[in-house]
């Protein structure tokens, strides 16, 4: 099952889910009128009774246009996003940074952060280097705490395309600021569309190709092959001794990033999930001095 989510902020979100070929606005469903949340409709359960209302009242339905270059974030209103870093070599070569052993680099981002797909990316005044990195997201399907690797799927929902920007100068500086670093307002974008985990078995999602593209180059590509710490481990990983709610998002990493500037097009393309097209400019001046970079690569 694919989900996505429609209208403006203005109109107000809804959602909309795509059966038999055709999309179908979810209020229209009966039973559905009031469902606003897309963790809500994760689970497994959740997600068998959807499909079961849909196979029964698709026939008397209208069918929709969705405009996934559009759509807000699938994220619910005040769900958490996790974040897994250096989960790819070449990411970590990039910052010149070792991989962590334990467990991935990690940190969790403001809601503030997210924008709708299509919409601008601003550039803050207080980074010189901004980057951008298609990820895999993860969706938790079912509230989950102390998940076993070998149960993952069970509490997974679905998952998505994210688009992760970082003001890399800062996390160069100090890697304690990386909270800091990727909660600017527009530095997220999670969508357009939530794929149901029902839709790949294991080897379909380690397969998955993840590509960062700026103005049509693809700057990095891998798949979660790739990853040093895997899908099981990261749900594992951040489940461990706190609750993760149905709704909440995992980004898995990524195999490189772009630096971007104003007049850019960043998008993030994750095969047979989706892709997150967004413009950038610069807002603000800089308020600081001009030096070149201490580095050398354009990776994040």
């Amino acid at each position: 099952m694919r989900i996505t989510r429609t209208g403006t902020s203005a109109t107000g979100h809804g959602i909309a889910v795509h059966h038999r070929d055709q999309w179908f606005n979810l209020s229209d469903v009966p039973g559905y009128a009031d469902t606003t949340r897309i963790g809500d409709l994760l689970g497994e359960t959740h997600r068998r009774e959807l499909t079961g209302a849909l196979e029964r009242h698709a026939p008397a339905l209208t069918p929709v246009r969705p405009d996934p270059g559009l759509a807000p974030t699938v994220v619910d209103p005040g769900a958490d996003i996790w974040g897994a870093g250096l989960n790819y070599r070449r990411h970590s070569q990039d910052l010149q940074s070792e991989q962590p052993r334990s467990g991935p680099g990690s940190y969790l981002r403001p809601a503030g952060c997210l924008i709708g797909n299509g919409d601008h990316i601003d550039l803050p005044s207080q980074s010189r280097r901004v980057t951008a990195e298609a990820e895999l997201g993860l969706v938790i399907g079912t509230t989950c705490k102390n998940v076993e690797r070998a149960e993952w799927r069970s509490v997974v929902g679905g998952v998505t395309a994210v688009l992760d920007m970082t003001a890399e100068d800062v996390i160069r500086e100090n890697p304690r600021h990386i909270p800091w670093a990727k909660g600017f307002d527009t530095f997220c974008s999670v969508g357009p569309v939530l794929v149901t985990l029902d839709e790949f078995g294991d080897d379909d999602l380690t397969a998955l190709r993840i590509a960062t593209v700026r103005n049509g180059e693809t700057i990095a590509a891998a798949t979660p092959a790739d990853m040093k710490f895997g899908l099981d481990r990261l749900v594992e990983y951040f489940s461990a001794g706190r609750t993760l709610e149905a709704g909440t998002v995992i980004c898995t990493g990524t195999p490189g990033a772009a630096v971007i500037h104003a007049g850019d097009t960043v998008q993030a393309v994750v095969q047979d999930v989706g892709t997150l097209t967004h413009p950038v400019r610069q807002q603000g001046a800089v308020r600081h001095e001009e030096r070149p970079p201490a580095f050398r690569s354009e990776g994040g």
